[in-house]
C-alpha cells in the first residue's frame, strides 16, 4: 500500500496542484482546506506524512503540528510558508518537523523532501520496533489476560476489567504495550520518549514531556487492582513495569 500525504493549504489551487504531483508519484493523497479539517482527518485515519501551510485562518500550521504531535508521533510533517521568520523556522524546529521549505518551492524540492521524510520515518519505526521487543511485529502480543479476569487488548488500546472498560489513547497504548512487551525492564526517560512519541529528545526534557503521558496513564489503569501501581518511577532512571499474571 503506497504512502499517505495529507496537504493541508486553505489556497484551493495550491491543493489541486500539490495533490496531482504527489498522485502522479503514486502516493495515496487526502487533502484538507483548513487546520480543523486536517486533525479531524489525522484523528480516524492513519498519515504518514503530512504538508501543511503556516499561515492559515483558524488553526495555523503550528498549532496544527503541536496537535498532530500529541496525536500521531509517528507522522512526519513538512511546513510550506510564503511568510518565512526567524522565530517561524526555531518553533518549527523546536516542534521537531522534517522540513521547512519556503513558497514557492518547486515540484522537485517537495518530492525529494517527502521521499526523505517517509524514509527517515520508515528508519525510526524500524528501529523502534526493534528496540522495544525483541520479538518479530507477526508474534507481538496482542491480547493480555490476567489471573483476576482483567484483559488487556493491546491492538484496540482497550482494558476490560469487570463490567467496566477503559479506553487508551494511542500514546497510552503504545506506552502500556512497551510495559507490558517487557515487564521488569527499567527503561529511561529518554528511551520511552524515542519508543513512544518517536523522536530523539535531550536528557533534561524528557522526563518533562513523559510525566503527563505517565500520569494519565496511571490514572486511568488505577481502577484495576491487578494494574494499580504497576508502573514504578525509577528514581533518577525513569520508569518500570511490575505487575502479577
Amino acid at each position: 500500500m503506497s504512502p499517505t500525504i495529507l496537504i493541508v493549504d486553505d489556497e484551493t489551487i495550491a491543493l489541486q496542484s500539490l495533490g496531482d504531483i504527489l498522485r502522479l508519484e503514486g502516493y495515496t493523497v487526502a487533502t484538507a482546506e483548513n487546520g480543523q479539517v486536517a486533525v479531524n482527518y489525522a484523528r480516524n485515519h492513519y498519515v504518514d506524512l503530512m504538508i501543511v501551510d503556516l499561515r492559515m485562518p483558524g488553526i495555523g500550521g503550528l498549532e496544527v503540528v503541536q496537535i498532530i504531535n500529541e496525536i500521531s508521533p509517528d507522522t512526519e510533517v513538512i511546513l510550506l510558508t510564503a511568510f518565512g521568520t526567524t522565530e517561524s523556522a526555531v518553533e518549527a524546529l523546536r516542534l521537531r518537523i522534517h522540513d521547512y521549505l519556503l513558497k514557492p518551492a518547486s515540484p522537485m524540492q517537495i518530492l525529494a523532501s517527502v521521499r526523505i521524510g517517509l524514509s527517515r520515518r520508515e528508519e525510526k519505526l524500524r528501529a523502534r520496533e526493534g528496540y522495544a521487543s525483541d520479538t518479530p511485529l507477526d508474534e507481538r502480543v496482542a491480547t493480555v489476560k490476567l489471573k483476576d479476569g482483567t484483559e488487556i487488548d493491546l491492538s484496540r488500546r482497550l482494558i476490560k476489567y469487570a463490567e467496566e472498560e477503559i479506553h487508551l489513547t494511542p500514546a497510552e497504548g503504545r506506552l502500556l504495550r512497551i510495559f507490558v512487551e517487557n515487564v521488569g525492564r527499567v527503561f529511561s526517560h529518554r528511551e520511552l520518549v524515542l519508543l513512544v512519541q518517536g523522536y530523539e529528545t535531550a536528557q533534561h526534557e524528557a522526563p518533562e514531556i513523559l510525566r503527563p503521558l505517565v500520569s494519565r496513564l496511571r490514572q486511568k489503569i488505577r481502577q484495576v487492582p491487578s494494574l494499580a501501581g504497576s508502573v514504578v518511577s525509577v528514581r533518577g532512571t525513569g520508569y518500570v513495569f511490575e505487575y502479577k499474571t
